[in-house]
């Protein structure tokens, strides 16, 4: 059998061998430069310009390499990392990028000696290996129903970002967030922030005002002005279906030749929305909910009962106010029970804040979903407050799920190094280079944390390598003025998840990158006149 021929275009959009690591690993480099300036207490604010002309000022590196347009392929799967890391733990967005970047700069010297990726590949695998070891070692574990050392915890995590002003605030919302959304099967946990905890932004009022409410906050106003606005211990049903009268599924047509059967079609449509609110009212609901429209007609027989509507609610919200309150979400009003009630709210009202109306159904009794209100002057303060309470949370999250610390400000990263170090010594081999150049590497974040504060990196880092030489594993740098401090005293630690999995993110992606011997790009190029 013939070997079929492959045509292929030998321009420039063609890079083999050696030139395709180099490009990647040049783009690579220059991903992690661009965020290297936020890394730490004194990180400096990105300003960036989306395509609509609206502005994002953060400096959370998932949000700034999200808004990034880049076109080459190595820059792109590095600004994946960031989304993998963002998504796995919320924490720890930015120092995946550097250290993957620091990693292959640090090996690129070896590609252009010749040694053959593979064998660099496998030095990289095995120092990962006993990297996550050397983690293992230097983390201890912490008790989640300590209040004060759970705050502090959160609070290292943020005080790096934009809030932390705010950080004892901002940490003791997102702790009682993830703790009323915790649900504890027995022996297994169930921690979803994404769905149950909403995080709600209304400008006006100050930071401090934010707060967690123990139930549901909505941006509605009930359907008709008499209906009640203040109901204590309200009985709470919840419907997918629409208050309105049937319509034909498929597009129906009716030709009517008499009058009087005009006026029997109307009070068809009359009965049926009466039967529908008839189902409601012998329950004797306070406050309906429904995700669809509730018609004038149903308003006004649901206002003679005393009941008060709110229509078209998110199917999210919903969900989330079926859990606060106990009550089930019920799709056609026939199939309703008296079990379906939620009768766990202890209050609903609508408020007016601003010009808009907003209702609340709080004071619940274990809510297990909660909305988050934050205040703040403006909007862009708001969005990056929310970017980094979702941090917050999830540092909580990580927490509570494995109880293990390690210490933070680059102290880890120092041990590492050391440990990395020592070991390559025993390794025989060109083997050895590349496994030297990742102990080299994670030198990087203490590096960029003093650089970051204005500090002189090579006395610094001397002193704090003559530390960990010595075995005390704790000391760090202190991101502040950039000098080495005990971390036990200085209290910054990090939950151990978060550095193994940048650890992992990072050298598995230098891995794949180095991997890559060929880039051909599937464009063919526009020929030019």
């Amino acid at each position: 059998m013939q070997a079929p021929v492959v045509f292929m275009n030998t321009s420039t959009d063609r890079q083999t061998g050696r030139q395709a690591q180099i490009s990647n690993i040049t783009a690579a480099k220059a991903v992690a430069d661009i965020i290297r300036t936020c890394l730490g207490p004194k990180a400096m604010l990105k300003m960036l310009l989306d395509p609509m002309g609206g502005i994002v000022l953060t400096n959370d590196g998932h949000a700034i390499l999200r808004e990034i347009d880049v076109a080459h392929p190595a820059a792109k799967s590095m600004i994946e990392l960031s989304r993998t890391q963002d998504e796995e733990v919320g924490d720890g967005t930015t120092s995946v990028i550097i250290l993957a970047g620091e990693i292959l700069a640090q090996t690129f010297p070896y590609i252009e000696k010749n040694i053959h990726p593979v064998i660099i590949i496998k030095a990289l695998k095995q120092a990962l290996s006993d990297a996550l070891q050397v983690i293992h070692d230097v983390s201890r574990p912490v008790d989640i129903e300590n209040e004060e050392a759970m705050i502090k915890l959160i609070k290292a995590s943020i005080g790096t970002k934009y809030v932390s002003r705010w950080s004892q605030k901002m940490c003791e919302l997102a702790l009682k967030a993830v703790r009323t959304v915790t649900i504890d099967q027995g022996g297994h946990k169930e921690i979803d922030t994404k769905r149950y905890a909403r995080i709600e932004k209304i400008p006006g009022g100050e930071i401090t005002d934010s707060e967690v409410l123990n139930g549901i906050m909505l941006n509605k106003d009930v359907t008709h002005p008499k209906m009640r606005r203040y109901i204590e211990n309200p009985k709470i049903m919840l419907l997918d279906c629409p208050l309105e009268y049937k319509k034909g599924e498929s597009q129906t047509n009716i030709e009517i030749t008499k009058e009087e059967d005009w006026n029997r079609i109307l009070q068809i449509e009359e009965e049926q929305v009466r039967l529908l609110c008839d189902q409601i009212i012998q329950f004797k609901p306070d406050l309906v909910l429904t995700e669809k429209g509730v018609s004038d007609l149903a308003q006004h027989y649901l206002l003679k009962a005393n009941i008060s509507v709110l229509r078209r609610v998110k199917k999210s919200d919903n969900n989330r106010i079926a859990r606060a309150t106990g009550a089930t979400i019920v799709n056609r009003a026939e199939d309703l029970r008296e079990s379906d009630i939620g009768t766990k709210c202890g209050l609903f009202k609508v408020e007016l804040i601003g010009d808009e109306y907003f209702s609340y159904i709080t004071e619940c009794r274990e809510p297990q979903a909660c909305t988050i209100l934050l205040r703040g002057p403006s909007k862009d303060i708001l969005n990056e407050i929310e970017r980094n309470l979702h941090d917050a949370m999830a540092v909580a999250r990580n927490v509570m799920f494995e109880p293990s610390l390690s210490p933070g400000g680059g102290a880890t990263e120092m041990a590492i190094s050391v440990k990395l170090a020592e070991k390559a010594k025993s390794i025989d081999g060109v083997a050895q280079w590349p496994y030297q150049a990742v102990a080299d590497a994670f030198e990087v974040i203490p590096r960029t944390l003093i650089q970051n504060c204005g500090g002189n990196p090579i006395r610094v880092l001397a002193q704090l390598r003559a530390k960990h030489a010595k075995g005390e594993h704790t000391w760090g740098i202190d991101g502040e003025n950039g000098k080495i401090v005990d971390m036990n005293e200085y209290g910054i630690w990090e939950p151990e998840v978060i550095k193994q999995q940048s650890l992992k993110t990072a050298i598995e992606s230098a891995c794949l990158l180095l991997r890559v011997d060929d880039i051909v790009s599937g464009v063919r190029k526009q020929q030019q006149e």
